[in-house]
């Protein structure tokens, strides 16, 4: 794939594309031909790479935390500082009620204990993997 550097290597201006020219011809086209990229394009490209891999394993973190050999947090960060990148807060609502949603379908798929479940619902474990002992809870 053609990556287009978006950035200067000396002091990570951005770049403006000066010249289009064509190969077979040799025509030359100069000015100063700004990129309209959309919020995607600007990513950096890790980020892309990870947008993709997000969007073939259909939105599911587990299936990122298999596929990349992380944690679910590390996953969770990885998502929330593309999402901040894009111009949006990574923080919400939605974000919340989504993990809790996903705290119960690990627990309803034998994957947590109950107190781990609980423990997490309440913010004090960010993904049930620390050791922890459910008679403690």
């Amino acid at each position: 794939m053609n990556q287009q550097l978006q950035t200067c290597p000396v002091c990570s201006g951005p770049l403006h594309v000066s010249e289009y020219r064509c190969p077979d011809c040799r025509v030359s086209i100069t000015g100063d031909f700004r990129p309209s990229l959309d919020r995607l394009g600007r990513l950096p490209p890790e980020d892309r790479e990870f947008v993709v891999k997000f969007i073939r394993s259909r939105g599911s973190i587990r299936e990122m935390e298999k596929l990349l050999g992380v944690s679910y947090t590390t996953v969770r960060g990885m998502l929330d500082r593309v999402i901040e990148r894009l111009g949006y807060e990574a923080k919400s609502k939605e974000a919340e009620s989504q993990r809790r949603i996903d705290v119960l379908q690990r627990l309803d798929q034998g994957e947590i204990t109950a107190a781990q479940a609980v423990s997490m619902l309440r913010g004090e474990m960010s993904n049930g993997r620390e050791d922890e002992n459910p008679a403690d809870a």
